[in-house]
């Protein structure tokens, strides 16, 4: 079975693969927006769930909410830390559970992962509902058999398209950009005021 627009489509994102994988293959931020507008194909989007990890300084909320404007429903769990310093963030078991109970509703599942602890979830999905399973991952990040058990697989890789652009910082007066003429004013503030006794995004 091929794409076709009467295609009911279920989209689910494991956010802290592609993250990692595009930063630590390639130095880049992943484009969420362009991997959704590609696993839709003009087809019927029922449903878009990216799922991801909060850790203590809440840092990603933003970013969540960014998913969020994009179309996404996004799911998010602390990041638990053990004795000993151990840390352990997944979402495996959450996002199979959540293709099983969708797939009676949707005739492809798009697995945004390469994660190949998917792979019995893929076979499941395949033969117990006849769901077509694409899989979109970075090729050098993604378990080969995962790509050979997928009715489609699309490489995240090949140009620039899955990846943010990165955007020219301003330049300002010497060219110095914004945020360098900020770090020279804090330097510079000191001085001025020297009689008074005297922050990672």
């Amino acid at each position: 079975m091929s794409k076709f627009k009467e295609q009911r489509v279920g989209i689910l994102v494991d956010i802290q693969n592609m993250y990692y994988s595009a930063r630590v293959l390639y130095q880049k931020k992943t484009n969420f927006k362009s991997i959704l507008e590609a696993a839709v194909a003009d087809r019927k989007l029922i449903r878009a769930i990216g799922y991801g990890i909060a850790t203590e300084e809440k840092t990603e909320e933003k970013f969540f909410e960014s998913l969020e404007k994009h179309g996404y429903e996004v799911k998010s769990k602390d990041l638990q830390i053990f004795k000993g310093g151990m840390k352990k963030g997944d979402w495996d078991v959450g996002i199979s559970i959540d293709a099983i109970k969708l797939a009676k509703n949707l005739d492809v599942i798009v697995l945004v992962s390469g994660d190949g602890d998917y792979i019995p979830l893929v076979k499941y999905l395949q033969y117990n509902f006849g769901v077509r399973v694409e899989v979109m991952a970075f090729v050098e990040s993604c378990s080969s058999q995962l790509i050979e058990e997928a009715d489609d697989f699309t490489n995240l890789s090949e140009g620039d398209k899955f990846f943010v652009k990165d955007t020219p910082r301003k330049r300002t007066l010497k060219g110095k950009t914004s945020s360098q003429k900020a770090s020279l004013n804090k330097k510079i503030k000191p001085a001025v005021t020297s009689k008074r006794t005297v922050r990672m995004l």
